[in-house]
């Protein structure tokens, strides 16, 4: 970690700020992830049954959300979509972990 400021990425100009930039922008992904995993925490709280953790249309929603997003900023959807299912398949197994230790 290094105390440079990340410049955005069209102002970079050597590896060292493109990689400070990424390093900075992974801090801030690992911050949105960690949120986003707070609200399956409160998602297994909140829902009374097991068999409601996985939810396949909005697994298929999320996924499709992700898609166009990425594809309306020019980025691979086909990447995203992979990306998306890993974290949403990870985010199910997490509810289920999270439902079941807070039921025991």
């Amino acid at each position: 970690m290094t105390d440079v400021p990340a410049k955005p990425p069209e102002e970079c100009e050597t590896m060292i700020e493109v990689r400070v930039g990424v390093d900075a922008t992974d801090r801030e992904l690992m911050d949105l992830l960690a949120r986003r995993f707070g609200y399956m925490r409160a998602a297994a709280r909140i829902k009374p049954e097991r068999g409601a953790v996985r939810d396949e249309q909005r697994k298929a929603y999320v996924i499709a959300a992700a898609v166009k997003d990425a594809e309306t900023r020019g980025l691979p959807g086909d990447v995203i979509a992979q990306v998306w299912e890993r974290l949403v398949e990870g985010s199910i197994a997490y509810e289920f972990e999270e439902w079941d230790r807070i039921r025991d």
